[in-house]
């Protein structure tokens, strides 16, 4: 019974840890969750730690990723078992890694402290990269209205993890030790560091009117064929009354043909962006016949620097990070026959480059991620330059309902901007909308589930964080030197 106890202990931390992300926000519960998990494995058996560290996990994204689920039975076509089957295997394999985190720990007695922040972030970095990665809640994202929130300028988010999983450890220590003189030069690093990077960016006396379009068009007519007309005659009219935006947005796949099948659409909307004198940016799907390659793109129309639209134009992007099950199914001959969770629309593109150069509209350098691109940070890094003017994400975020997985996916738009120094705007189909300027300060957005045009003047910056410069192998480097130092004093204690 005691064993049940501190295992449902583990998970309500984890539960704890995951109101710190939206739409809850609650910054402070992540650094109360993580020491609660370093109290609950502190001098235990390795065993023991594993499991408390596993019950951790499931609390975490239990509940923190318990959005994914509304995908799995709305549009999955599996019963209610099977996808709550899915779901839990999906929650499961995400808690091995606190637990990893937990049972290393354990192995390391003299220098617990130092060797649970370093092998957080390692085995966070490694859920961020494995099986093509998943980098949601991490600890440092929750952190984006804390006081030492623009750390993430100076280090990124990976060394602000490693920071707040250090200060949790160290906190439970300086408390069962009364040695609370331990925190000081921790603290003041939080505190001093952020400010000292705010030099680096300077506003520039220019700021930019964008629209940003939300077609609130329902999830199941987005690729309905009866549908197609009334979802371009929406578009074309919602363009017609952005007109005084220097630049017009529309949101991911927002153009429910293949590219090539709707020429005269964008010869169309191409003449009603330049008569406008704006740039209007699109989502729309590319299929090449010759190698039977779709592509999730994004491609620039109208504007006063670019020439008129054409067919395979170059400037244009195409989506890099897919998505696992909705735009690429891993051994899809093996799993596609057995459910349409496997089978869905769209789910089987090819992957294109990298680095790929900013899109140019309207006299402006955009940096675009693509829907779950946004959560890869060293992937924009790569791709970002000093002339780089904005950062731009689309995506379609029907999938999930009203469930709190759109909140947590806008603000990795708005960690991304204060990372990399650049105001960020993100359309898309039926929310969360919305605009950022370099300091994750909002700009405006609009309500879920509405029709509309967010109109907004984003002021431009330039300088470059450090973290722009540097990414985040030096908080690697340092979480590495943490855990080995814990390895260090459990080999000295072993040794005869």
């Amino acid at each position: 019974m005691t064993k049940l106890f501190y295992l449902l202990l583990a998970a309500a931390a984890g539960a704890l840890t995951a109101a710190g992300y939206a739409p809850w926000s609650q910054w402070l519960a992540p650094l109360g969750g993580l020491a609660a998990l370093y109290l609950l494995i502190r001098r235990q058996p390795w065993p023991t730690a594993a499991w408390r560290g596993l019950a951790f996990g499931c609390g975490l994204f239990g509940i923190g990723v318990s959005w994914v689920h509304v995908s799995i039975a709305t549009f999955g076509g599996l019963p209610l078992i099977a996808s709550l089957a899915i779901m839990a295997l999906l929650v499961l394999y995400l808690a091995l890694y606190p637990a990893l985190t937990a049972l290393l720990t354990a192995l390391s007695p003299r220098c617990q402290p130092l060797a649970f922040a370093g092998l957080w972030l390692l085995t966070e970095w490694l859920r961020g990269w494995l099986l093509t990665g998943f980098p949601w809640l991490e600890i440092g994202a929750s952190q984006m209205d804390a006081p030492w929130a623009g750390f993430l300028a100076w280090g990124g988010v990976n060394s602000l993890s490693l920071l707040i999983a250090l200060l949790a450890a160290t906190v439970v220590e300086g408390a069962l030790r009364q040695r609370w003189y331990l925190l000081l030069p921790l603290v003041a690093l939080l505190v001093v560091m952020p400010l000292a990077d705010r030099s680096l960016l300077r506003d520039r006396a220019a700021s930019v009117p964008v629209a940003l379009v939300q077609g609130n068009v329902a999830q199941l007519l987005r690729w309905d064929p009866d549908a197609r007309d009334l979802i371009l005659d929406t578009y074309r009219q919602l363009l017609k009354d952005t007109a005084g935006s220097q630049l017009v947005i529309w949101p991911e796949a927002a153009i429910p043909v293949a590219e090539g099948a709707a020429l005269s659409y964008l010869a169309e909307i191409d003449v009603i962006a330049r008569n406008q004198e704006s740039a209007l940016v699109t989502g729309i799907v590319d299929y090449k016949p010759e190698t039977k390659q779709f592509f999730n793109n994004l491609v620039v129309v109208g504007g006063g620097d670019t020439p008129p639209y054409f067919y395979g134009h170059n400037n244009r992007y195409s989506k890099h990070h897919l998505l696992p099950v909705g735009e690429f199914v891993p051994l899809g001959d093996l799993l596609r026959p057995l459910a349409p969770l496997f089978n869905l629309p769209m789910s089987d593109f090819s992957r294109g480059a990298y680095l790929q150069p900013n899109l140019r509209a309207a006299g402006l350098l955009l940096l675009p991620a693509l829907c779950y691109e946004i959560a890869f940070t060293e992937q924009l890094r790569a791709n970002l330059s000093e002339q780089t003017d904005l950062l731009l994400t689309v995506s379609n975020d029907a999938w999930f309902g009203t469930s709190h997985g759109p909140a947590q996916h806008n603000d990795l738009a708005r960690l991304r901007a204060i990372e990399l120094g650049r105001p960020v705007i993100r359309a898309t189909n039926t929310g969360i909308t919305s605009a950022y300027d370099a300091h994750g300060r909002e700009l405006g957005r609009l309500p879920q589930f509405e029709k509309g045009i967010l109109k907004v003047e984003v002021p431009l910056t330039s300088g470059m964080t450090a973290f722009s410069h540097v990414g985040q192998w030096p908080a690697l480097a340092l979480a590495l030197l943490l855990s080995l130092t814990g390895w260090r004093g459990w080999r000295r204690r072993s040794a005869p």
